[in-house]
């Protein structure tokens, strides 16, 4: 029997039409020294354009994305991951919130996409960042 791996939205901006979503593998993590890294993709999904680039996500990340989370909230455009090992996003809270996905190093592809987020956004990718945090306690 092949254990399957549980796979968590860290976060997700979306509206109707498209949508910019991580989504974070909780299995073993990679171990690097003392940091874990936990396979993840962003994943975009619209009419116009659909794809998945591939990151790895550490625990520092998670620090990262909370502040981020606390800078969109005072109307802050953040940049995440920091580092330049992988994909990585930006997004800038105007109206529509405008999240850019790069694909950097490796293609030097950025995709833009506009969403009308709904209100909640904000709560609920708070409650996304919390849920995962407590699936990878459950998986070490």
């Amino acid at each position: 029997m092949v254990d399957e791996v549980q796979v968590v939205e860290l976060f997700r901006f979306a509206d109707p039409v498209q949508s910019v979503t991580v989504e974070v593998r909780c299995g073993e993590p990679l171990l690097m020294g003392e940091d874990r890294y936990y396979a993840a993709e962003i994943v975009v999904e619209s009419g116009f354009v659909s794809g998945r680039v591939g990151l790895q996500v550490s625990l520092e990340d998670l620090d990262e994305w909370e502040r981020c989370l606390a800078a969109l909230q005072a109307e802050e455009g953040v940049e995440w991951p920091a580092g330049d090992r992988s994909a990585w996003l930006s997004v800038v809270p105007d109206d529509p919130v405008e999240v850019t996905v790069h694909d950097s190093p490796s293609t030097q592809i950025a995709v833009c996409v506009p969403i009308d987020v709904d209100a909640e956004w904000l709560r609920e990718n708070r409650l996304r960042l919390a849920g995962f945090r407590k699936a990878i306690e459950g998986s070490s």
